[in-house]
């Protein structure tokens, strides 16, 4: 029989075995400039979190006010169209900002200044009722020393945590003078120059098509981080205010400052609820002679987060943002390792400019995979 011409017959050994052909395609291998190209990538990343996370003092405010700057744009932009000056809208956004962030601070630190005069007296008010769980503590004891398991828990009275974390936090949490400073003015000359620094930005491309990408971007973002503020701010607002009518119920003390804490602490995905919970259960604690009456107002609250975060928000936002749970608590997570709570607050507007960045300057494939 004829073999074809495009057909080799296989080599074979003596005894006629066929050999196997030395052609073999081999696997494929990662070819050395991929690898440098991830390793410089890779290099460039750990840069960048590394200058962001040692020079905090500077890049936090910076952008921030980037940020908020963006968000707070189309009310500018508003006042702009109304034949005030784009420098003068920003400066009475910023002071209507301002106005309203001091008067919720003034609100929570309130009360906060009356707890720190009678921290001893509620320090042992709330000793004496966590001895409720000396004998759990001490069953449990028991339990193990019959299972023969190690012991991990001691028979002692509960003890109350020391206090020598607290000034660390308090510096850490606490921005200081030159930060606030270099945020607003920030602020203030961003909101101003927006309109031009739109402009550069544009113009610095060449090509037609370049240009029009980017400015669609600019224009989604600005959209996007208005609409998410308005839309989280009314959201967070109707929370304290749920939270501080719960409160006033269920005779807490103070009902105002902690529904302005409970909306302060909103903002913050996740984090923020399980703190308030957490200070609810402590006020409770103090505020209450029994167990059952402290726990009514942090359980409320409980029901609160959950109707809040499982369907009044997701339906409000998630018909104009696609946030995906887990990339929402990935960035949580990162933003607030990196800068504490203020990052934990710019973590979702982060989050929706680089979604927006990626749905408008990668290149969309028609391709779909299998």
């Amino acid at each position: 029989m004829r073999v074809p011409s495009n057909e080799r017959a296989p080599t074979r050994d003596a005894d006629g075995a066929p050999l196997p052909d030395s052609n073999v395609d081999l696997p494929l291998t990662v070819r050395s400039t991929e690898v440098i190209a991830f390793s410089l990538l890779a290099l460039l990343v750990i840069s960048v979190v590394a200058a962001l996370y040692v020079a905090k003092g500077f890049f936090l405010p910076i952008v921030a006010a980037f940020v908020v700057g963006t968000m707070l744009s189309p009310a500018a932009g508003f006042l702009e169209r109304h034949r005030i000056p784009r420098a003068v809208s920003a400066l009475l956004i910023v002071s209507a900002v301002g106005a309203g962030v001091t008067f919720i601070i003034g609100l929570i630190s309130s009360p906060l200044m009356e707890w720190s005069t009678r921290l001893p007296e509620l320090g042992g008010r709330l000793k004496d009722k966590m001895h409720i769980f000396d004998r759990p503590l001490a069953l449990w004891h028991e339990l193990q020393n019959m299972l023969g398991s190690s012991d991990s828990f001691s028979v002692a009275p509960f003890q109350m945590p020391k206090l020598e974390w607290v000034q660390p936090t308090l510096e850490f949490l606490s921005p200081t003078f030159t930060e606030f400073l270099l945020f607003f003015a920030t602020l203030i000359l961003f909101i101003a120059s927006w309109r031009d620094l739109r402009r550069a930005l544009i113009m610095t491309f060449s090509g037609h098509d370049s240009r029009l990408r980017v400015l669609r971007s600019l224009n989604a973002i600005e959209e996007h981080l208005g609409s998410y503020l308005l839309t989280v701010t009314l959201i967070n607002m109707g929370v304290g205010t749920a939270t501080g009518l719960i409160c006033w119920v269920t005779g807490m003390p103070n009902p105002a400052g902690l529904g302005a804490l409970a909306a302060t602490l909103n903002y913050l995905p996740i984090i923020g609820p399980v703190a308030m919970f957490v200070i609810l259960a402590l006020v409770g604690l103090i505020a209450f002679s029994t167990i059952g009456a402290a726990v009514i107002a942090p359980l409320a609250f409980v029901g609160l987060a959950f109707l809040e975060g499982h369907f009044i928000t997701p339906t409000i936002i998630g018909r104009r943002l696609e946030l995906n749970a887990l990339a929402v608590f990935i960035s949580l997570a990162f933003w607030t390792w990196l800068w504490g709570p203020m990052g934990g607050f710019l973590s979702s507007p982060l989050l929706i400019v680089a979604l927006i960045l990626r749905d408008h300057l990668s290149p969309s494939s028609s391709a779909q995979i299998p």
